[in-house]
Formats: structure tokens, sequence, C-alpha cells
């Protein structure tokens, strides 16, 4: 486990899962150029393609961020015991990942506050754990903080017609409406300030209410910034979106915004996604970027 200092925040992967993602590239990348990806072969291989399966490798974690004043957990992933028929990935994981929390020095009780970028299935599922066969909060103490904008696409109750879309029946009745029932979310509009040094922005495209997390601390500063990349190719083809985001001209405008946000203010990249080592420092390359991975330190040095 590695950890990355921000200013005098503590940043720590927690991972979920890592390995190939569910489609090839073509198939994952829309605008997808073959060409593109053989220029850049000798750094993808192998820590974010397998050439031998034609696979992009892609990583399912959460960041905790510590920081004087917070623990934060930054999108919960999967989550264990999920019905998620629809995606073999993610259904019914048995996964160690609390322990692995625990294993940075923070329990579940400890978190103080839970931000989903987006409310995907591979976003939410740790918001809850099964207890005596009933969805409960998995952190106790914590604020949830969703955006209203994606809360609200997704509630089944503000979409009755469309009940047959699971990420509405099934996800965010079994990770998001437990936390809201138990009285623990906060639903957010617009630009949000956390506190001094945390700022929580929309950035809509991947979903309509997808936002990111800005991290300003002496010294440093970073951007958490969930599904707004799937894969670091996309920093060297901003053009190209995932299949999955569901606003394409807004998921580019996005994406570019963030890129250049990142080279000119010479903060972090941290997505949701990235294989090993996961965190990207971003600068320009002419009209368009370049990438220069941010190796952390072993936990507690």
């Amino acid at each position: 486990m590695r950890q990355w200092r921000i200013g005098d925040a503590t940043v720590v992967r927690i991972e979920e899962l890592l390995g190939h993602s569910s489609f090839p590239p073509a198939g994952y990348l829309a605008g997808f150029e073959r060409e593109k990806l053989e220029r850049h072969l000798g750094w993808l291989v192998p820590d974010h393609y397998d050439p031998a399966a034609d696979a992009l490798v892609t990583s399912v974690h959460s960041w905790l961020i510590r920081t004087r004043h917070h623990n934060i957990l930054l999108d919960s992933c999967a989550g264990n015991h999920k019905n998620r028929y629809w995606w073999p990935r993610f259904h019914q994981l048995e996964t160690p990942y609390l322990e692995r929390l625990r294993g940075a020095g923070v329990a579940p009780e400890h978190i103080d506050i839970v931000l989903c970028t987006h409310l995907h299935a591979d976003h939410v599922g740790w918001n809850t754990r099964l207890q005596d066969g009933r969805w409960v909060p998995t952190f106790p103490n914590a604020r949830y903080i969703f955006s209203r904008t994606e809360s609200d696409y997704w509630d089944p109750g503000r979409h009755p017609g469309e009940a047959d879309d699971p990420h509405r029946s099934i996800c965010y009745r079994d990770s998001v409406l437990p936390v809201i029932e138990a009285g623990q979310a906060q639903l957010v509009d617009g630009a949000h300030a956390i506190d001094d040094s945390l700022l929580i922005e929309p950035a809509p495209g991947h979903t309509p209410g997808h936002v990111l997390l800005k991290l300003r601390s002496p010294g440093g500063g970073g951007v958490f910034c969930g599904d707004v990349l799937h894969h670091p190719l996309q920093i060297y083809a901003p053009h190209w979106n995932s299949q999955f985001c569901m606003l394409p001209e807004q998921a580019r405008a996005t994406r570019r915004r963030v890129l250049e946000y990142c080279a000119a203010e010479r903060n972090l990249l941290l997505p949701a996604h990235f294989g090993p080592p996961h965190v990207v420092a971003v600068k320009r390359s002419g009209d368009g970027f370049e990438a220069t991975f941010v190796q952390g330190a072993p936990l507690g040095t």
C-alpha cells in the first residue's frame, strides 16, 4: 500500500480490484485508434494494457484522503454481496476491501465523509453492507455527499417508467437509498466547499451529475476526477470517451477542462480507474497533453 503527500494532506489508494477491463480497447473507448495505442506501447505494457489479451488494464479503487479535519473516502467501489447480474466483474464480490482500509489505519467508523463522484455501480457499492438481511450504511459516522442532480437522475421514484434500468432499480436501492433513509446523506447543488481546502465542483458528461473534488493545500494540489478519465490514453486523446459516457460532448469538454487545469496549476490527477501507479502529473505538449506517473511512498514513510 502506498501514499501520496499533497501539501499537508495524505492520500492512500484503497484497492478493490485490479486487472483486465470488461472490454477490449475498441469496445471501451469511443473513437479509438489502434495506431495511437501502438505509439504508446512502451509505457502502456504491462500496467495499462495487455497485448496478448488485447485488454486494457484498469483498477477499481477508492481514495482515502486524510486532512487535519477529515477522513474522506472518495468513491466506494462495487461492494460485497451486491447483485450485479448485468456486470459480471462486480457481481457478488467477496473482497477484503474493509481490511485494506483498516490496513491504511482507518476503521469504517473513523470515516466522517464519503463522497461519490457519481452513482454508477462501481462507485457506490461500499456505501452499504449487508447486515441481518438489510443494507445498512458501512460508515456509521459519515456524512455521505451526493450531487443532487445525480441522485435525482438515478432515483427510481422519479423515473417510474424506467424500472428496468438496473442502476436505478438495484444499485440506487441497495447502495444509495439506505443512506438517505438513515439520514446520513447530504445532497449538494453546484460547487460546494467542504472546508477551505476541499472543493466539490460539477464535472458533467460521464453522467449528468458527475462531480470532482479539488484538494488545495499549501505546497500542493490534486484533482480527484472520478470517471472524467477512465484510462491514461485519454490524456493523449481527450476526445476519446468511454462507452459509458452518457453526454459525449459534455464529457469531452469536461475532460479537456480538467487536463488544462491540472497542467496550468501543477495539480496531480487522481482518477478512479488508472492502473499502477495510479496518479499522474499532467503537462502541456503542443496543443495536447502528456503524462508522468507519480509513484507514491510506502505507507507510513
